[in-house]
């Protein structure tokens, strides 16, 4: 196999989401192949010590941010042209909007291949209106500095499409895998009470405080909740439970390196989000075996077949949600049943080797591409 220098370009280190978990399972696996690898991430955060302890090699971009600061975005695109010049890599791969575009503008300059790879669109449905119109015209333009695009599932495949912003050609769809794990179940005895748990950061489009309103109209129900994540709705997500009176029901764990653990002694997973691209917390939450109950938004249905692994629930219909948190609660072979199928999916289409070879390929066709 022929060994190629990626630079991989994310814009933050203070959060291991998707994005963060996504790069750091692909970057272990493609050194262990022997290419060389080199992530350039902005700030200081927790997510760099990781990679680190992993042996990947980090560079850190002063001036890269989430936010638009002109300034800053100037002086981000300066470090990351030295920093591409120094390196000297074959490929570049971004994720994340600002990495993605100040990524493949200093690449596309420079003369070198990009990719990039989108989880999820700023300008998905559920977002702000205006927002959506922002995003997609930055996207066009940014689009046109790029050799390929990965989308992580159809369904963003498809939007981009939609809205014409970029062009069929540069897109391929490469599913979200993540790896095997022999945890095996810790499901408590018949007599403890039903397990439920959201993986989430705590900010508004995950909608927890939905979750909440959802819960407190089956208080009297022998169920447990468990909210692992931190954010900055974490202080109304606290007042909102003593509000609903559910201090006794409800756990806030924060972020946790223990989730597959936690997954394991649980009986249904939740996320109620706004909008999402294909989510590896519902990955996790099949491969631990569980039930999920998820918005049907984005790429949630490329993962959760409705009654089969799980139900999918209409983005902000309270009842509904409430409705099949009770038939879970009361159903236990139901529950085995709809677990059992999420495993076997994930087994047969989503574990991290199938990404990793997809992925592989398209980093050698964009490289070759430009060689050509």
């Amino acid at each position: 196999m022929r060994k190629i220098k990626i630079v991989q370009i994310i814009t933050r280190s203070d959060n291991v989401g998707g994005a963060q978990i996504h790069l750091r399972d692909l970057c272990i696996e493609l050194q262990r192949q022997g290419h060389e690898i080199v992530i350039l991430i902005g700030g200081e955060g927790k997510f760099i010590h990781e990679l680190r302890n992993y042996g990947i090699q980090v560079h850190i971009i002063k001036h890269l941010v989430r936010e638009i600061n002109l300034y800053r975005d100037i002086m981000a695109f300066i470090e990351i042209r030295i920093a591409l010049r120094l390196i000297k890599p074959n490929l570049v791969a971004t994720h994340s909007s600002k990495a993605g575009w100040l990524g493949r503008a200093t690449a596309r300059l420079l003369g070198i291949p990009v990719v990039f790879t989108a989880h999820g669109w700023a300008f998905t449905e559920g977002v702000p209106k205006v927002r959506r119109i922002i995003y997609s015209v930055a996207e066009r333009l940014a689009g046109m500095l790029s050799t390929r695009i990965i989308t992580v599932s159809e369904y963003d495949r498809r939007l981009c499409e939609k809205y014409s912003v970029i062009p069929a050609s540069k897109l391929v769809t490469i599913q979200n895998g993540i790896p095997d794990m022999e945890v095996m179940p810790i499901r408590q005895g018949a007599q403890s009470s039903i397990r439920l748990i959201m993986v989430a950061r705590m900010e508004r489009p995950k909608k927890q405080l939905f979750l909440l309103e959802a819960l407190a109209g089956i208080h009297h129900l022998d169920w447990e909740l468990d909210l692992v994540g931190d954010g900055p709705q974490l202080a109304e997500i606290q007042k909102m439970i003593v509000k609903l009176g559910l201090e006794h029901k409800v756990r806030l764990l924060g972020e946790r390196k223990d989730v597959s653990t936690l997954l394991s002694q649980s009986h249904v997973f939740i996320l109620t989000s706004d909008w999402e691209g294909l989510p590896l917390s519902i990955l996790e939450a099949m491969r631990a075996g569980l039930p999920v109950l998820a918005s049907n938004v984005g790429g949630i249905p490329e993962l959760v077949e409705e009654g089969v692994n799980g139900y999918l629930i209409q983005n902000g219909d309270v009842h509904h949600l409430r409705s099949r948190i009770t038939d879970l609660i009361q159903d236990d072979a139901t529950r085995s049943q709809l677990g059992l199928a999420g495993r076997v999916k994930f087994l047969k289409k989503f574990e991290i080797q199938s990404m990793i070879y997809k992925t592989m390929e398209v980093y050698k066709q964009t490289q070759d591409s430009l060689v050509r």
